[in-house]
């Protein structure tokens, strides 16, 4: 499942190091691309599991000092040739 996390106070590099060394340590999380402001991510967990993974999330993020403005399920798209 990919997922897009919208982060509030992410300004600087050392934000970005600081979400994705978060992000690390959340079981499910296969994949993270981090940028200022926002999060996606590939996780390897279920429909059922994903209101525990939001408060996972949340909470990592939010033990960096960071918070989380929004989370939502992104759509796979096969890449343009």
């Amino acid at each position: 499942m990919r997922l897009e996390l919208l982060i509030s106070g992410m300004l600087s590099v050392h934000a970005k190091q600081a979400i994705f060394a978060a992000l690390a340590g959340v079981d499910g999380v296969t994949r993270a691309e981090v940028e200022l402001g926002r999060v996606e991510l590939d996780v390897a967990r279920t429909e059922t599991e994903l209101a525990a993974l939001d408060a996972e999330l949340r909470a990592a993020i939010e033990a960096v000092g960071f918070r989380v403005t929004a989370l939502r399920r992104v759509a796979r798209q096969l890449p343009t040739l």
